[in-house]
């Protein structure tokens, strides 16, 4: 697959399913390939807002029965404050942190309801404005793993990732039953300087998230790097 991020299972599920198979190597091709170089090609994409997306979930397991799915997870406050400058730099944010803090609720009323009442609805706000909700994992975890089973979701903490990418990537690969492999380097996709985020705004934020990371903690049976 070309493209890190098709968004197919949120906002482009009506364009079909052929759509979606489209973006992945051909049958025809992966055989020959197969034949050359005694290996059966691998791919997959990631597209972060299905697991936020309340219809996602349920349509990528009616699709694909056997998936495996990978969720990489973040420090939440550090995540709010990435997500807004990054929609921020796209356009799809004009306030101020602060402000944006205070309207995501009402921002966020009824979207999910409308989203789940019209398949083909695209909510700006719940897909680039939801700063925090987003950063409640455990909620999302849990109903991935209702769906899918706990032996085919995998959780890696982004920053044990980046600080020993070979290792994290030995246990994707295993979990994904893959022979061992291990890419020349490892890039970080939509990486972009920004400013530090307020104090008095990140006060309120790590104390918003605290129940919510020790709850992530007992789901997952370890603590994430971030609280330690």
């Amino acid at each position: 697959m070309l493209r890190k991020g098709l968004h197919y299972f949120d906002t482009q599920y009506p364009k079909g399913f052929a759509w979606y198979r489209g973006h992945f190597p051909l049958a025809a091709p992966a055989r020959l390939r197969r034949a050359a170089r005694g290996t059966r090609p691998i791919s997959g994409e990631s597209s972060p807002y299905y697991m936020f997306h309340p219809l996602a979930p349920e349509r990528i397991v009616a699709d694909l029965p056997d998936v495996r799915l990978i969720v990489m997870v973040r420090d939440p406050v550090e995540r709010a404050w990435s997500a807004y400058t990054h929609e921020r730099a796209r356009g799809f944010e004009t306030e101020d942190f602060e402000v944006a803090l205070r309207l995501e609720n009402s921002r966020l009323k009824g979207e999910v309801e409308r989203l789940l009442a019209d398949p083909g609805y695209i909510s700006l706000a719940h897909r680039h404005q939801a700063y925090v909700h987003r950063g409640h994992y455990v909620e999302q975890l849990a109903h991935l793993r209702r769906l899918v089973g706990p032996s085919r979701l995998l959780v890696v903490d982004s920053q044990r990732f980046f600080s020993t990418p070979e290792k994290e990537y030995a246990a994707a690969i295993e979990f994904l039953g893959l022979r061992p492999w291990t890419p020349q380097a490892f890039e970080r996709a939509n990486a972009r300087p920004r400013a530090d985020i307020d104090n008095a705004v990140q006060d309120q934020l790590l104390a918003h998230f605290r129940p919510h990371d020790e709850a992530l903690a007992t789901f997952l049976g370890w603590a994430p790097s971030w609280m330690r």
